[in-house]
Formats: C-alpha cells, structure tokens, sequence
C-alpha cells in the first residue's frame, strides 16, 4: 500500500530540543509591535513574515556540515529557500527573539534584543555538538522599535562572506550557513545621506553555540545615572541567577563540575570569559580586522567574533584605523580595540552584580591587559616565523616593525605575506644586495607621497581630539603648556609634526627613506631570526619550520571591503556568481593557488607572483572611497 505521506527532507528531520527556551524565562504575550519586554530572556515570536520569492544565493557547505547536513540535502529540498529564510517554519522550531540591552559608545541604551534576528531553535548531537539556528532579516520581532526587521542583500552578503572568513582564519566566530535573497524590497539610507533607495531583503542564516552576549546580563541593571534608562528586568535577580546558571552548565561545563562553592564558580566563569575576549581580540589584532560597533550587546559570552556590521580589514598599516564611518570619536579604532573589550568586561562584572565579588572582578580585569599582551606578541612572533625561542627583544622588533609599516603606509596583509621572503641569514654575504629583492617588493605594497599626504590631511581633518588640542595652543596656551606631556597629547602633535614633514617631502626622497627603514628592519629582523637557529638542530628543518609557521599565520587573503563590495555590485545585477567565488578563495586563505604568471621584478632572482583570483594585489585606489557605516 502506498504511503500517503511525503518522505521528510533533511532540513525537517532536523532534532530540535530549544533547550535555552526550556531553561529560561520566554514572553508569550501576543501583543503587537516593540515593546518592553520585563522579566524574560526571549520573546515568542507569533507570525511568519514571508520573503516574496525567497532563492537561496550562496551556501557554505563547512557551516552545514556542523548540522549533519551537506549542501546537496539542502538544495534537494524545494521548501528550502523558505526554510533558510523563516518563511516557513521546519518541524520543531519555536521562534522567538532574544532580549538584551548594551552600552553603546558608551553610554548604557536600555533594552534592544534581536530586532532583526529569529531564534529558530537549537539541535544538538554526539557527532556535531549543539547549535543554535538564527535568522537574520526574518522580520519584526517585540524588540525591533522602529525598524523593520529586515536586513538587505549588501550588509548580507558582508555577513555571510565574513563569518566564514574568520572561520577560515581560525578565529572563533558565529557561522553562515546560507544566504537567501528575495523579490521583497525595504527603502534604505545607505550613506546616511538623507537619500533612501529600494534594497532587495536578505536573509542570513547563522550559527552558534548560543547567541547570548554580555548585553543578555545587562536586562537587570537599575537606572543608569547618564542615560537615565534601566533594564526591562532590573531587580529581577533570580532570573540573573537562571540564566548565569544556564550559561556555565551548558557552555562552560568543566567550570560548574570544578566548583562546589557559587561565587568561587561564577568568579573561575568570569575569568574564562576575560581570557577568551583576551585571546580573540588579539587573534584580531594580528590579522588586521576592525569590528566598528564594540558595543557590550556585540561581545558573545563565548568568546565569538559576533554580529557583522561597520567591519573591515586594514588595507594601509595605521593604529588609528576606524572601519565605521560613523564612529566620529574613533572610540572603536583598531588600537582602542583591546581596551575596550576589557571596558565591556567591566560593564559585564557590573551587571553580574552580587553574582561576583567585586573586588575578585577587579583583580581579573587587572589581569586583562596582561593576558592580551601575552597572546599578541603569541601571534605576532608566529607572523614573523618566531617560533623556538622567546626573547625580551621581540616586543620591541614587533613595534618597531608596526612603525614602520605606518611611516610608509605598508599594506598590512601583503606586507607581513611578503616577510616569509625574507633570505635566511648566512654568514659573510652582502646584507643590502641580498635583502633588496624583498625589499622591491614591499615597497609596492607601500604608500605614495600623494596618498600618504591624502591620509594625513583626511586624519587631520577628522580628528576631533588633535582640533581640541590646536584650539587649546591658541586660546590657553598655559593649560596647553600643562599637557603638552601627555602622551595622548604628544602622539596627537606627533601626527600633525609627520603631516608637516610629508608636504615639504617629493616623492623621490620619500622613496629613499622608505628604503632605508625596510633595509634597517629587515637587517634587524634577520639578525634575531639567526638566534632561532642554537647550532643543534637541523637548520633545514628549522628554516622549513618558519615558512610553514609564517605562512600559515599570514593569509594571502582577507575579505577587504572592495573584495566584498565587488561581489555587492555583481549581485545588485543579479550575477551572485562572484559572492561564491570569493567564499571558495576565503575558505583557504593561506594557500598559494598556482599563479597566473611570474613576472621578473627586476632585482635578483625574487620575482612577483600574479594569482589568477587578483585579490592578494595591493587594493585600487578606489576602495579608500568605500564608505561602511
């Protein structure tokens, strides 16, 4: 006898067991619209918004593998596209969205939760671990106050392609499994200009453990003396108590089995999750990447580079680089990353409140800086293939190189790529002939007088900072003479003194020094790379040893913004061809692909690799003008 009943597809054999909605307090008012949501961690999330037309445009087969599924049982299934976009629902899922507030610049900004993001559910399994399943663009949720609920087909594609870049870094990160595009249409204000155009809806679906961040515990402060705003569920302490309890028992096991006594518990848990946030923002550090919206609802309680927005990848060396052009006050720039991760660590012990004792919080975030110190200079020694020995001098050979690439506008990425060139050093030869090749070919990954006397005056400009100290100098010059030492003060006047220098400079002289400090450093370089080797071991292996290291701690590519902004522009035409393309060359981000062409540069034997993909070439000059915010 014939079945009646269609066989199930992969995406609804799905097992969902929602375990956070089991553990946790959850909304269930039906009542429409934003609102405040007191006394619970999720919200149901009542109605579907179908997409118009959903097509799934791009999926990463490594993010649903983490399911149990492959690409091809998702693309079999015909119901998928609306599957992966919650416009349907698969067998077991709840949806729901989360509530959290956050400091945002700063500045505590009461309730804000997932106001654009479904909680789907959870599944889990011995072979492929628990994972929560989000969408991101599915609609209005309780917590969407006045937007929309849909995200649109550029910041996805800019999501999609980077969680799976950090991925292929090794940098722990959320996951995209797909995403899907749709013939509905949202009006925008892309620049912030006043002018709204009609974007395509996007659908992201994401991938994590959990999704909770340190903003999830910060529902329960009290009223916030600056702001005057409070958590919707301020004073309820024993629902801080569930969800901390929720949180260590399900993703910090080890800590809840090692721990009998409360507070020596959620002190360790405290510590591991300072570690963590430690541990990610220098991986970061040493590959360049800026997250633009540092905020305490941004930071995942597990460590994971979370939520995509205003990111980007330096292209130019600068310490002061601020992916968000919103960030008017640089409070996110690249440099001020590892402080204000350890700021957002502070405003996590506070919401944690009696959970912690506050001088035990206290001691740990002393600890922070430390702890991230110790894993940068980790990092950057395997970026320069210093992998045998730990010397005192190579904090000071990172920042003196760091120096460099900023003094001469080095491309970040290429430029440490390029250092595994650097000759090994042998006896007697000829220092400035055998390291001129290498040399070359820095020295095209570096600025031009033009472009470094553009970035100086467009930093000028935009420094809100160095035009308070100017003003300062001219209007009270004994206040001024007062903190004049300072070394915010000084960097500030140091940076307006390197201006100066540049345009009285042309760019033959330019070149010249450029070539004097790469040769001075890369002299220095080789002679602490020769400790390395102690006259013991087999100096084949210990050179192979350092190019394997290097070049699997330098990737020859990252999703720089005109990367992603290339694969934006096919897809407006409808060609998502390319966002694909790029996901494959982003998997495997430290592999040399058989090259285009050689050609000779002109200086020894050392010659310029062309790849066919093109995007390990120095960026155009138009991706200075990509504006993200």
């Amino acid at each position: 006898m014939e079945s009646s009943q269609t066989a199930s597809s992969a995406l609804e054999r799905l097992a969902f067991n929602n375990t956070a909605l089991k553990r946790l307090p959850v909304d269930v008012s039906a009542e429409l619209g934003s609102r405040t949501v007191p006394g619970a961690c999720f919200s149901r999330v009542g109605s579907l918004q179908p997409l118009l037309r959903p097509t799934i445009v791009a999926l990463s087969q490594s993010a649903f593998s983490l399911l149990g599924l492959s690409a091809q049982d998702v693309l079999d299934d015909p119901l998928a596209p609306e599957y992966l976009s919650g416009s349907r629902l698969m067998p077991g899922s709840e949806p729901a969205a989360h509530c959290y507030c956050g400091h945002q610049f700063g500045l505590f900004a009461g309730q804000l939760g997932d106001g654009a993001v479904m909680y789907l559910g959870e599944v889990e399994s011995d072979t492929h671990g628990h994972w929560e399943i989000q969408v991101k663009g599915a609609g209005v949720t309780p917590y969407s106050r006045d937007g929309d609920g849909r995200k649109v087909l550029r910041s996805s594609i800019r999501e999609f392609l980077c969680s799976e870049a950090m991925f292929a870094l090794g940098i722990p990160t959320t996951r995209a499994a797909s995403l899907v595009t749709s013939d509905l249409y949202v009006g925008r204000d892309p620049l912030n200009n006043g002018e709204r155009i009609l974007e395509r809806c996007s659908v992201v679906m994401r991938l994590a453990p959990s999704f909770i961040r340190f903003g999830s515990f910060e529902i329960f402060l009290g009223r916030d003396e600056f702001s005057g705003l409070q958590g919707p569920s301020a004073g309820h302490h024993g629902i801080r108590a569930q969800l901390l309890d929720y949180v260590i028992e399900s993703f910090y096991p080890h800590i809840q089995q090692a721990h009998h006594n409360r507070k020596e518990r959620n002190l360790s848990f405290f510590r591991e999750v300072t570690m963590r946030t430690a541990k990610l923002v220098a991986q970061w550090q040493c590959v360049g990447f800026c997250h633009g919206v540092l905020n305490t609802d941004n930071i995942s309680i597990l460590g994971l580079t979370l939520d995509y927005g205003p990111f980007g990848f330096m292209d130019r060396f600068d310490p002061d680089f601020v992916c968000n052009a919103s960030d008017k006050r640089r409070r996110y720039s690249y440099q001020a990353q590892p402080s204000v991760c350890r700021w957002n660590l502070a405003r996590l012990a506070e919401a944690l409140g009696s959970e912690l004792k506050a001088a035990d919080a206290g001691a740990v975030l002393d600890d922070f800086m430390p702890t991230y110190e110790a894993f940068y200079l980790c990092g950057m020694r395997k970026k320069l293939g210093l992998v045998r020995k730990e010397e005192a001098e190579d904090r000071e050979v990172v920042s003196d190189l760091l120096r460099v690439m900023h003094n001469t506008g080095a491309d970040f990425t290429n430029t440490f790529r390029l250092l595994s060139r650097v000759p090994w050093p042998e006896g007697g030869d000829d220092e400035r002939a055998t390291v001129g090749p290498v040399v070359d070919l820095i020295l095209k990954q570096c600025a031009s007088i033009e472009e470094l006397k553009h970035f100086g005056r467009q930093s000028y400009q935009d420094n809100v900072e160095l035009a308070m100290i100017l003003s300062m100098a001219h209007t009270n010059p004994v206040m001024f003479g007062m903190v004049a030492d300072r070394p915010d003060v000084a960097q500030q006047l140091e940076l307006m003194g390197r201006l100066k220098e540049l345009l009285e400079t042309d760019q033959e002289e330019l070149k010249e020094k450029q070539r004097d400090d790469w040769i001075r450093w890369i002299c220095r370089y080789r002679r602490r790379l020769a400790r390395e080797f102690d006259g013991t071991s087999d100096l084949h292996l210990v050179k192979q040893q350092r190019l394997r290291v290097m070049n699997s701690s330098n990737p020859r590519v990252v999703l720089r913004n005109y990367i992603a902004q290339n694969a934006i522009q096919a897809a407006y035409k409808g060609d998502f061809s390319e966002v694909n393309r790029i996901l494959k060359v982003l998997e495997d981000p430290y592999t040399d692909p058989e090259p285009l062409c050689q050609q000779q540069d002109g200086a020894g034997d050392e010659k310029e690799k062309l790849f066919a993909d093109g995007y390990d070439a120095k960026p155009p000059a138009w991706a200075q003008k990509i504006c993200i915010t």
